[in-house]
């Protein structure tokens, strides 16, 4: 045996470049928050402003000129930008969902709280406002009608790659690869936050006189503004705040004044950090084979962007239900990583995600039902056909869907946008063990139910779609129609959780308005007057042999037709 020990090769890179590699192995690297992109945009013109700085710069003087503490209301916040007060209030509830901190007076309000007696930070708002320009529509080449309107549902203002296709093309042509990845609309945002940094940095920092070089600076508290949009994220983790990761407040001593950092420095320091991360994930991702090599965009090309298809830095704070078909799944908190899920081309299934969560999406799924524990901040449904949805949230944003009901126990206003069409809502309708305690955790009261006050914003156009800006027509969306009393049913969740609960819940936490709980107890009513009436039949044996028989064939022929039969192999599996 030879004793000779040979000189170690694996503690420290022997090239530069590998050197390179392993450090980078070991960064944590910046990213844009999905959130304000995901579930922030609003389709309304007069928000939308595609000239930077020119009219947001004035606006912002004339949003701190109304405001108090530089706090504003939604009457000061209507005035200022010209737009109704519902749709004041729309915006500040909006960027309630989405402000990275729950600290935040607006987060922290109640329902009723938003707009009035609580307002939003003007710098939070200013920032919320510039990336309403943010957009990814998809060219055509042609205006053919013909052509365009086999396509369904048309364009939207959010849309990716395949917004021009329904749910149900997307299975046929089982063509994922053409599909954006979730790392490909990071590396979007990411790219448009690089080229937009100097406008955002200029609407942040303030003006210095006397000094002509740098006159712009940044004090500490409007950096940590900038967390709004950025922070540094690792695998497995919700991200590190912006602040943190920066070296120009590190010693900051915390009983004086932070000293102002030059708003060049900021600018340059995260631009390095922009372009470290891109290329940390061309590298790291080969592009897509046959696959668009970038994603349409007026404003951002995704050529600059990555095209990779791996989930990238961060995204293990998201959970994902993906390509479920003719199945039943159940998914609860302990099977759920980080504080979002996404339900993505799921059909013909019966989904349940219960567990309390910040955010929610529900993408490109047909004839299925879907099932949302308590969702905090917001739930947005895209691209959907024939779906029942079940959800308790604080608010929820449907897009672009067809035949769909919703089943909703929600805080604030449903808000339809897009091309829908035959959409219905109705009051919540199930339970589980630990739905009371689940909504206590993210902070929906059972008290207020806004089902049937559904708010539907213009609609975009499907055969001109780039005239207008960021897609934006002044056409009324189709609403939703609230459901027929005599439709309304109990949707019944098997108890998977046991004994879990200290307190678990036995009922429907929110009341049923008095026509749907009528019709409730009509059937209930009916139901055990049919029973009786069984019972009362003075019939031989094979006679009721007979008629039991028949009524078990109609039961499981309901079964089958209804899809309901899948929620039958689903109990018996648990």
């Amino acid at each position: 045996m030879n004793d000779e020990v040979e000189p170690s090769t694996s503690s420290s890179p022997t090239t530069p470049a590998a050197a390179a590699t392993a450090a980078k192995k070991d960064q944590i690297f910046i990213r844009a928050r999905k959130e304000p992109f995901e579930h922030g945009l609003l389709p309304i013109s007069k928000l939308i402003f595609s000239d930077g700085t020119a009219t947001l710069g004035p606006l912002k003087e004339k949003l701190i000129e109304r405001s108090s503490s530089l706090r504003i209301d939604a009457e000061g916040v209507a005035e200022v930008l010209q737009i109704s007060i519902d749709n004041a209030g729309l915006v500040l509830d909006t960027l309630a969902a989405v402000l990275p901190s729950d600290s935040d007076p607006l987060v922290a309000a109640k329902p009723d709280e938003i707009g009035g007696v609580v307002g939003a930070d003007v710098y939070d708002l200013i920032l919320f406002l510039y990336i309403q320009s943010y957009r990814r529509l998809l060219p055509r080449s042609h205006k053919d009608s013909a052509a365009v309107a086999d396509v369904w549902p048309s364009t939207s203002v959010f849309d990716g790659y395949l917004s021009a296709l329904s749910p149900l093309q997307l299975v046929r042509s089982n063509s994922r690869r053409f599909m954006p990845s979730q790392v490909d609309e990071e590396a979007h945002q990411l790219s448009y936050l690089q080229k937009h940094l100097a406008n955002v940095l200029s609407l942040l920092a303030e003006s210095v006189e006397g000094e002509e070089e740098e006159s712009l600076v940044m004090t500490l508290e409007r950096f940590e503004r900038l967390g709004f949009l950025f922070q540094f994220g690792e695998k497995g983790s919700d991200g590190v705040p912006l602040s943190q990761a920066a070296p120009f407040f590190a010693n900051s001593d915390p009983d004086m004044p932070a000293v102002h950092v030059s708003a060049t420095q900021v600018h340059d320091w995260i631009l390095q950090n922009i372009t470290a991360a891109l290329e940390h994930t061309a590298e790291r991702v080969p592009p897509k084979e046959n696959g668009p090599s970038s994603i349409g965009d007026q404003d951002v090309s995704m050529t600059d962007a990555s095209t990779s298809s791996f989930k990238g830095s961060g995204t293990k704070s998201i959970s994902f239900v993906e390509g479920i078909s003719k199945a039943s799944l159940v998914k609860k908190a302990s099977d759920l990583k980080g504080s979002s899920v996404k339900v993505l081309n799921c059909h013909d299934s019966v989904i349940y995600v219960l567990a309390p969560l910040r955010y929610a999406t529900v993408y490109g799924c047909s004839d299925a039902t879907i099932v949302l524990g308590a969702i905090g901040k917001a739930v947005r449904v895209e691209h959907c056909e024939r779906v029942q949805v079940v959800v308790a949230a604080r608010r929820i944003c449907i897009a672009n869907c067809r035949e769909c009901v919703f089943y909703l126990g929600v805080n604030q206003r449903p808000l339809i946008l897009g091309d829908n069409h035959k959409l219905q809502v109705a009051p919540y309708n199930t339970f589980y063990s630990q739905l009371e305690e689940h909504m206590t955790q993210v902070g929906i009261d059972a008290s207020i139910n806004r089902w049937n006050e559904p708010l539907a914003l213009g609609m975009v156009d499907p055969h001109d779609s780039l005239s207008h800006p960021a897609g934006v027509s002044d056409s009324q969306a189709e609403s939703a129609a609230c459901l027929d009393p005599d439709q309304f049913t109990n949707f019944l969740i098997p108890n998977w959780f046991g004994g879990d609960s200290a307190n678990p819940t036995t009922l429907n936490p929110f009341p049923l308005p008095e026509a749907y709980m009528t019709s409730q107890q009509k059937n209930h009513q009916s139901l055990g007057e049919i029973k009786q009436a069984l019972r009362d039949l003075q019939l031989e044996e094979n006679r009721k042999r007979e008629i039991s028989s028949a009524l078990h064939v109609y039961f499981k022929d309901w079964l089958y037709a209804s899809g309901n039969v899948r929620q039958l192999y689903c109990l018996q599996g648990d």
